[in-house]
């Protein structure tokens, strides 16, 4: 297990040294991190993708993305074990684990590809026969969101990734993976209790900070029963860990086509967007699906701007808005990983040119 986590120190020299522009790098809560990360959700669960992954982590690192992102289903806990053997190999060459930033996810309920068992077999033998999962706590989306299964996946992702600490951790679709499971009323107060688990595991130093990742529920349309409110997330936060908590981070999707966290006004009372309310709550935005798994550089889909190509005025769009942190791009292929970290090269549009763009699409 490697000990440390992000430092505001080591991040601070990651970005100095790193090669690329200091305008793409941002501090928040003392952290500096880089405008784009990496993602690592798609592809098969095989030992040529887990080379793929660990390879295209190095290379988007040496190229200046510090902030990684993973979670434990993704390629049936593979993903994890990729970027945990990426992070050790950049230790092993000079870049110290507490120059990275590293989130994972868990609320899904997922088998281990590399341990050979079907689904159902490892399920029952590692979660149900164990008591970690009770009758009934497995919803029909496959989400199962007790707390200790929850605490359980915390652990089984340090190991994963060879982490003593993982920066982030976050809960995987909560809203939209209870449904029809939880009533809606009650999630309020489950989510208190989920996060008073991860507030003991900050204390505990198995993670620095914790958050949503979501998928509709911070886009959700105003009144509708899958919004949850950012303001309901924090106050959930504050009541598990004081004002002092950990719940700083949030990850929705967001681009040229999933526009609705910024046009949307659906938190505050319908007065803000998803990214206002982030902005307000101090709380930092990832964003998924960046470039909608390629289908966003199709010739014509995306306006021209910037003088840049497809993808990386997809990257900028996103990376430039108000309260996002970074973009999450995920690559493997060589060519796709040299291409989207040319952006690291490129400065971030100005707030006044971010406006003009903004305005041009919707008018």
């Amino acid at each position: 297990m490697i000990s440390g986590c992000a430092t505001p120190e080591a991040t601070a020299e990651f970005a100095s040294s790193s090669g690329a522009l200091r305008e793409n790098y941002r501090v928040f809560d003392g952290l500096t991190l880089s405008n784009v990360g990496m993602g690592t959700y798609l592809g098969a669960e095989d030992a040529e993708t887990d080379s793929a992954v660990e390879r295209a982590v190095s290379e988007s690192v040496r190229a200046g993305m510090n902030v990684v992102d993973t979670a434990i289903n993704y390629r049936s806990q593979r993903a994890e074990r990729a970027v945990g053997r990426a992070v050790a190999g950049l230790a092993g060459g000079g870049i110290g684990r507490e120059s990275l930033f590293v989130s994972t996810k868990s609320g899904y309920v997922t088998a281990d590809s590399e341990e050979g068992s079907e689904f159902w077999p490892y399920v029952t033998r590692e979660y149900v026969s164990s008591g970690l999962i009770g009758e009934g706590e497995i919803t029909p989306q496959y989400h199962c969101a007790s707390v200790r299964y929850l605490e359980d996946q915390v652990e089984r992702s340090r190991r994963n990734l060879g982490l003593e600490c993982i920066d982030l951790a976050y809960l995987h679709n909560y809203v939209e993976g209870q449904s029809g499971s939880t009533d809606r009323a009650d999630m309020p107060a489950r989510l208190s209790e989920i996060f008073e688990m991860y507030e003991r595991k900050r204390k505990e130093g198995a993670i620095k900070y914790y958050g949503m990742a979501t998928w509709e529920s911070l886009r959700a349309e105003q009144g509708s029963s899958a919004l949850m409110a950012l303001d309901e997330a924090v106050s959930a936060a504050e009541k598990a860990g004081g004002p002092g908590h950990g719940f700083r981070f949030v990850q929705l999707p967001f681009n040229l086509y999933y526009d609705q966290a910024l046009l949307r006004r659906n938190h505050a009372g319908g007065a803000e967007s998803a990214l206002q309310a982030a902005g307000r709550l101090g709380v930092g935005v990832f964003a998924s699906v960046p470039l909608m798994q390629g289908r966003l550089l199709k010739q014509g889909v995306m306006p021209e701007f910037g003088d840049l190509p497809p993808n990386l005025r997809a990257l900028q769009f996103v990376r430039s808005s108000p309260a996002v942190v970074a973009p999450l791009v995920g690559h493997k292929d060589p060519a796709h990983v040299s291409d989207n970290c040319r952006i690291m090269g490129v400065p971030p549009m100005e707030p006044d040119g971010f406006g003009r763009l903004v305005e041009k699409l919707v008018g």
